[in-house]
């Protein structure tokens, strides 16, 4: 589209006015030019499609579950030193521990938006990398703790460098894949917290039989998951690539479609520089508040069960080792919740909120057996069943995170809507721990009532953003007509949010 000049310049999207201001310079869409020439190819025939899919998969989809594999088991050590001893070195007692787990998410906090800056503004791989070596040497300073104070400052600074971590891999997904891919690619990557916690928990029995001497097994932990992810750090640093315009791993054809794949989601891959208008944007959006309010609701419980899941397993009478081994076949519900529901949500149109929605139902009816079932013998394995449904819970949190990555247009948007929605996980999870009173502990009593309320009240959320998204697709089909995909994909790379961009739809 040509225009007199910059200051006259009009956007006629639909039947609507952008301004131009509040687009985003030519220079600062990254990806653009490589679109623009990939005009030039044609359509992209399925064979190809498919082709530079599976390199993608190959080359992006081992990284992302890699790092955020090392991510959960270095946030999660705690829980384990804590069977071995730590709290007890340490001098902890009361609410030491759960303060301990809150502070990370303090950290996290304060860091994550920054983290999500970055990532856009310079060289995704190489920033991912930095942060990885510094957490995974923050990991190897644990050992080094003698106190309660040190274990607080180690804790805080381990939140800062992993705080970029599942934020960034989400708005990254949104860079390689088309939405229908999506959904299926993420639940892989973010499966990793699954296997994360069966790993864990194998290496946990594992050391349950080595002696503390000279080294405690607490040390070990630290020891061993500090020294990889550091080793992962550098590989990131020199391997993953900032985005598919510039993959080395892809010739120039394959890019020029990998491009085109992404741009046809209508939202574009990713700006250097901020905008500010679509950020503010993004505070008046109701999907904003929605998603922040589910995370927040969703994050108490993973709060409870992130840090103290091992306890609860060991005060239903099994050992160390058999509390580890049952901890890690709950981690399996996990997986297979994530990945069917991937599927499903990718396989099918608008199954998404669908799936969400039963992921929460399920969660509730788990906390119910937790709060409600009498603590006896009797009920044993009913209450641990209860724990091993709250796996699902990661179901809402995956797909939900999703809906910022396929359904917010600008760079800009995304990063300001996923750092709402990760400040809520944060003090989510930062208040989750102490709902746990140690009084109450193995059972929890508390805690369960306060998981279940929670996952009711990310249930409404998640409804309601249903209907939100379902309305306004009815309504824009009413005043704009049916969308066009290809001019939604060029709005996209300008840089248009969603609501600008008349010929986006979401997807439910």
């Amino acid at each position: 589209m040509s225009t007199p000049s910059k200051e006259k310049a009009e956007y006629i999207i639909g039947a609507e006015e952008v301004d131009p201001k509040n687009l985003v310079h030519d220079a600062d869409n990254v990806g653009r030019d490589t679109y623009e020439e990939s005009k030039l190819l044609g359509d992209i025939t399925p064979q190809e499609d498919k082709r530079v899919r599976r390199k993608i998969d190959l080359c992006i989809l081992p990284l992302f579950l890699f790092t955020q594999t090392m991510q959960f088991m270095d946030k999660t050590a705690l829980n384990y030193a804590k069977v071995f001893g730590m709290e007890k070195a340490m001098g902890m007692g009361g609410t030491d521990f759960s303060l301990s787990a809150a502070i990370f998410y303090i950290g996290y906090l304060v860091a994550q938006p920054v983290w999500s800056w970055a990532l856009g503004r310079y060289h995704a791989g190489r920033i991912m990398g930095i942060a990885a070596v510094i957490w995974g040497v923050v990991v190897l300073v644990m050992v080094a703790s003698k106190n309660f104070t040190h274990v607080m400052v180690t804790r805080f600074f381990l939140g800062v460098f992993e705080s970029a971590v599942t934020p960034g891999l989400s708005l990254m997904t949104g860079w390689w894949y088309k939405r229908d891919e999506i959904p299926f690619r993420q639940t892989i990557w973010y499966s990793a917290n699954g296997i994360g916690g069966m790993i864990g928990a194998l290496m946990a029995a594992g050391i349950s039989f080595m002696s503390d001497e000279p080294t405690p097994r607490w040390m070990v932990t630290f020891y061993i998951l500090g020294s990889i992810t550091t080793a992962l750090g550098i590989f990131l640093f020199f391997f993953m690539a900032d985005g598919p315009s510039n993959a080395r791993w892809l010739n120039k054809e394959d890019r020029a479609i990998a491009v085109r794949r992404v741009a046809a989601s209508g939202i574009g891959v990713k700006t250097v520089h901020f905008n500010w208008v679509h950020g503010r944007e993004a505070l008046k959006d109701p999907k904003n508040w929605l998603l922040s309010i589910a995370m927040f609701t969703s994050s108490i419980p993973n709060g409870v069960v992130t840090n103290f899941s091992g306890t609860i397993t060991k005060g239903l009478g099994f050992s160390t080792f058999n509390a580890a081994l049952l901890d890690c076949a709950g981690k399996s519900f996990q997986i297979l919740s994530l990945l069917i529901s991937g599927y499903v949500a990718s396989r099918w149109d608008n199954k998404r909120l669908l799936m969400m929605t039963i992921g929460n139902v399920v969660c509730v009816f788990g906390t119910a057996l937790m709060a409600f079932l009498p603590f006896t013998t009797q009920y044993t394995w009913g209450r641990l069943m209860g724990l091993w449904f709250l796996s699902f819970q990661s179901v809402g949190f995956t797909l939900g995170l999703i809906m910022i990555s396929s359904n917010i247009g600008s760079y800009s948007k995304r990063v300001v809507t996923s750092s709402c929605v990760f400040t809520a996980y944060c003090v989510g999870n930062a208040v989750g721990p102490l709902t746990a009173i140690e009084s109450e502990a193995p059972l929890y009593r508390t805690a369960a009532i306060v998981m279940m309320a929670s996952y009711m009240v990310k249930t409404i959320a998640h409804g309601l953003l249903w209907f939100y998204m379902w309305r306004d697709n009815k309504v824009r089909d009413r005043k704009y007509g049916p969308a066009d995909p290809a001019i939604a994909a060029d709005n996209g790379m300008k840089g248009m949010t969603e609501n600008e961009n008349t010929h986006f739809r979401y997807v439910l």
